[in-house]
């Protein structure tokens, strides 16, 4: 599972770097394919300031996108093959990626337009809402849009500045838990639609191809069909569309016992399906390859040894010697 915007920390994964060989070089690609900005891309993940230093598209975005490729690409040097793939935002171009279906280096020149492009969107931003999509139905208007669904009274809400605070003003006086989510910009929403726009053009001159594994797609809540794996506008589409990540979790887990392994900053995908009933239960199981929080980078090498032990403790030949 990889995590999306909202998920960023300072120095997330950065315990791994110059420890593992896969995940530094991995790292150092992406850098180096960003051009003139890697540098201070990586200053800003390497330096402890606060959190908030990393929530613009500019910083959050490549660096989603290229610690999910190299924590994916660590787990791969393992001799661990995934049975399925499944991504928040933007972590299912993390899984398009490790699927096969775009390069690593289409995917941070992709990411890097979008640095540029959905910059100069309006100001907006998401709210996290402790409600179903059908009780929020009266709350989206305007360009307040439903921007995920992560569980059943899970939901994400993306607007103009302006708009989502007079929603969550609304939902505070109705009694609604809801909190403001650490986004700079209104993804998944009508907001961002003129810079879907201008990013088509990248997508459409980017190789796509059939995936080489079974990814799960939160935006379709349905297993990824090759013609639409290599249709341009399906992707190009996506920073507009809302992330169907609970319902698609729903269908994995209805479909056998699984052990889920989250490869990005933090661990809020897994505390989502801790809670399902599949994982409740005891027929599927839930780690992650990163701590709660950034600290030091002991903990980061700690949570990954952990990670592995869980993985070879249901029977895969696991060789973390990389």
């Amino acid at each position: 599972m990889f995590p999306g915007q909202g998920a960023q920390q300072p120095r997330m994964a950065a315990g791994l770097y110059g420890v593992s060989d896969v995940f530094t070089d991995a790292m150092d690609t992406a850098f180096r394919l960003l051009g003139s900005e890697g540098a201070g891309v990586r200053a800003a993940w390497l330096a402890p300031g606060p959190a908030e230093a990393l929530d613009d598209v500019s910083r959050a975005q490549p660096l989603l996108y290229a610690v999910g490729c190299a924590l994916g690409r660590l787990v791969e040097s393992w001799g661990v093959d995934p049975a399925a793939l499944l991504g928040h935002s933007v972590g299912e171009m993390v899984g398009a990626t490790l699927a096969g279906i775009l390069d690593f280096a289409d995917g941070m020149r992709l990411i890097k337009d979008r640095m540029r492009i959905f910059a100069d969107t309006p100001p907006g931003g998401m709210l996290a809402v402790a409600a179903s999509p059908a009780q929020l139905a009266g709350y989206v208007t305007g360009q307040v849009a439903i921007a995920a669904v992560n569980g059943p009274r899970q939901v994400l809400l993306a607007g103009l500045d302006t708009e989502l605070d007079a929603v969550e003003r609304r939902l505070r006086a109705a009694g609604v838990t809801c909190r403001r989510s650490r986004a700079r910009q209104a993804f998944h929403s009508p907001v961002v639609a003129g810079a879907v726009a201008r990013s088509a053009g990248g997508w459409a001159a980017t190789p796509l191809r059939a995936p080489r594994r079974l990814v799960y797609s939160a935006y379709l809540g349905e297993v990824l069909p090759d013609r639409v794996a290599c249709d341009h506008r399906f992707w190009a589409d996506q920073p507009a569309r809302a992330v169907l990540f609970g319902p698609t979790l729903d269908l994995l887990l209805s479909r056998g016992d699984f052990l889920l392994v989250e490869a990005g900053p933090g661990q809020g995908l897994s505390a989502l399906a801790r809670r399902h009933p599949a994982v409740t239960s005891g027929a599927s199981a839930v780690t992650a390859l990163l701590p709660v929080r950034s600290g030091a980078d002991d903990d980061d090498l700690l949570a990954v040894r952990g990670a592995a032990e869980r993985i070879r403790a249901e029977g895969h030949a696991v060789r973390t010697d990389r």
